[in-house]
């Protein structure tokens, strides 16, 4: 963009351009409709959608300094050196354009094509949702040489937008605290934003994301705080997400063009892991269903990798044929396409339907990759040799697979012999304990509801998926078992590896192991085999953790379970005086401790029980955190484990 077109834009980016689709009503109502809940995973999508605001506005060419700022009384402020949003009259409504932005649906720079070329969010309703759903909002401008204030409550104006001094400043401030009426949670994890922020970081290069948590104080007395800036963008990404696994190829393949109007940037690279690692994103948002973009990557580097292995007789030995999924074994890669005006679909509303990016993606895989490929032929050798080695242990795997699926039944009548069915057969109502040890099995199978919850014991520790050859994860009689329970399965006609659960027998999936440091691992293990060869059933929320109580305290005929030491101190306090030796407590190192009526009040029935749904709040930042947590490379786990633990003599 030139000089001259930038100054013309600052220019015209004023109240006229500022266009109004529809009032803002219902947002109260139905809050869930705008931001997904109304639970911790809304809660946060409100920073997420007014620092969007100021992504478009770095997008645009006007922002490279982002803050974001968790206050101590719970509010949010985040703030941007961006134009600011305009103050003058908007002509059609007859009020300030901060104010329409502020209050009303589908208002903003962005449906003006002329102000935004491309733009994240939830298409323009953002800023005026964060507003209807915050007991209050503060939003500050400066631009024009003047500084602006306006203060809302619950997305109404406590009075007109006013001048309160000036400034050589340009930006717009917004600090906004969630209304307890709306919100269940009204608790802001520092992570969960962070890694938003991170994200955001490495998909839009030069831009500054500082984070500031005002409630954490350092041992210096400083305020915890990280700031997140890529000069490399995607590149750089890679190499995170991949941090914890070995490269095969030394560089990232790093393609950054612009096709038809369609900026599109991709990075990838090979690692020795028998999982596809592919993120895509479209104007920032994390596309978790794929879409076109995918579609249009995979094309265009199954076609390129399989023409250049032809053409240099490398797969002339090989007696199986080769198939896409082959060419993605190992692989990591983001894709982050920029669409004018992208049409989403699928069940989450984030899988891209525009059918031209197919072929913009396809052409610009193409292209590149053939050119790398030309002018690396060691590092093309490596990869071609990860494709036929895939290729053949897929061969192996196929077999494998089918055990799962065979006809002939693995006990009577096809289920595992150690599943305590139910009796429902309907899907929705049914529910499936995956259970740690024969032990706590049997005692669970003693306390279930017959009806609705099933039990399946499982053997120990399941395989680490992380380590494991795909056609070695097949072979696990423990992780066949799971596949058989569920009813779910896997394609082996036409072989690949995608999930097939129209059949799945159980809308709750709930892991159920002790609370203690091998129950976690236990946990992390299985959670590990279900992101990796299950997503389906997380994307889709079937996927549940039970969350069995620490303790149980008595003081007389008075008892309490406690799920954590803060309620066990509660306890102490209000029935002990202060004396812990007044107190009885006993500590559940394992399910196998409690009774079958014990285990069925407190863990699994659906009364008062406490059930943690597994998400992925963020597919990247846990693709990380399972390689670094169960991969082979021991010291980012270590410095994961000493960041995060929290020290307590647990098994005591």
């Amino acid at each position: 963009m030139s000089e001259e077109e930038i100054v013309n834009n600052e220019q015209s980016y004023s109240a006229k351009n500022i266009q109004v689709l529809e009032g803002l009503e219902a947002v109260r109502k139905r809050p869930a409709m705008y931001i997904g809940d109304t639970s911790e995973k809304g809660l946060h999508h409100l920073v997420y959608e007014v620092v969007d605001n100021c992504i478009d506005e770095a997008l645009a060419g006007y922002c490279s300094d982002i803050k974001v700022w968790i206050n101590e009384d719970g509010s949010v402020t985040v703030s941007d050196n961006g134009r600011g949003i305009p103050v003058d009259m908007h002509e059609k409504e007859g009020r300030s354009a901060l104010e329409v932005v502020l209050t009303v649906l589908h208002a903003g720079g962005k449906f003006d094509k002329g102000s935004y070329k491309v733009s994240g969010g939830l298409h323009g309703v953002g800023v005026s949702c964060v507003n209807a759903l915050s007991d209050r909002l503060l939003v500050q401008i400066s631009r024009d040489g003047k500084s602006y204030e306006q203060e809302y409550h619950r997305g109404k104006p406590l009075y007109p937008v006013k001048e309160t001094g000036t400034t050589d400043q340009t930006g717009t401030t917004i600090t906004f605290k969630p209304d307890s009426e709306i919100f269940t949670t009204l608790e802001y994890k520092y992570d969960i934003l962070a890694n938003r922020m991170r994200e955001l970081a490495y998909l839009n290069a030069g831009i500054s994301l500082t984070m500031t948590d005002r409630r954490v104080k350092n041992e210096d007395g400083s305020l915890k705080n990280e700031l997140f800036y890529s000069e490399l963008g995607l590149s750089e990404f890679v190499r995170f997400i991949d941090a914890s696994r070995e490269p095969l190829i030394e560089e990232v393949i790093h393609i950054t063009t612009e096709k038809y109007g369609t900026p599109v940037e991709i990075a990838m690279i090979y690692n020795n892991s028998y999982a596809e690692n592919v993120h895509s994103y479209v104007n920032n948002i994390n596309t978790i269903e794929g879409g076109t973009h995918l579609t249009g990557f995979r094309r265009g580097l199954t076609r390129t990798l399989k023409k250049y292995a032809e053409d240099s007789k490398m797969l002339d030995k090989l007696k199986i044929e080769i198939s896409g999924d082959d060419f993605r074994e190992g692989l990591t890669a983001v894709i982050s396409v920029k669409v004018a005006e992208p049409q989403f679909e699928g069940q989450t509303k984030t899988k891209l339907g525009n059918n031209e990016v197919i072929g913009v993606v396809e052409q610009t895989v193409s292209e590149a990759l053939g050119y790398y490929l030309e002018e690396h032929p060691k590092e093309a050798k490596v990869i071609v040799d990860k494709v036929i080695l895939a290729a053949t242990a897929r061969h192996a795997a196929r077999k494998a697979r089918e055990l799962v699926q065979r006809k002939t039944p693995l006990s009577g009548g096809g289920l595992p012999g150690k599943l305590a069915d139910c009796s429902s057969r309907d899907a929705q109502k049914c529910e499936i304990f995956l259970v740690e040890g024969d032990s706590a099995g049997g005692t669970a199978k003693q306390g279930r509801n017959r009806e609705f919850q099933a039990i399946l014991p499982l053997r120990g520790k399941i395989l680490n998926v992380e380590k494991a050859m795909p056609h070695k994860v097949f072979e696990s009689e423990e992780i066949r078992n799971i596949y058989t329970a569920l009813g779910v399965s896997i394609g082996t006609e036409d072989d690949t590896k995608e999930l097939n659960i129209s059949k799945l027998r159980y809308h709750k999936i709930i892991i159920m192991t002790d609370a203690d440091v091998d129950g976690s691992h236990i946990d992390t293990l299985i959670m590990t085999f279900f992101f990796r060869y299950m997503k389906p059933l997380i994307e889709q929320g079937y996927l549940y953790i039970a969350n069995p109580p620490l303790y149980l305290c008595k003081k007389g005929k008075t008892e309490e379970y406690c799920w954590n030491e803060a309620q066990r101190q509660r306890f102490i306090e209000q029935y002990g005086s202060g004396n812990e030796n007044a107190i009885h407590t006993q500590r559940y190192k394992g399910l196998g401790e409690m009774n079958a009526e014990q285990l069925a009040s407190t863990t699994m029935d659906p009364e008062h029980r406490i059930l943690r749904q597994v998400t992925i709040e963020n597919a990247a930042a846990a693709d990380h955190i399972f390689s670094m947590l169960m991969g082979e490379d021991v010291g980012p786990r270590r410095d994961f484990i000493e960041a995060n633990a929290t020290y307590a003599n647990i098994d005591a």
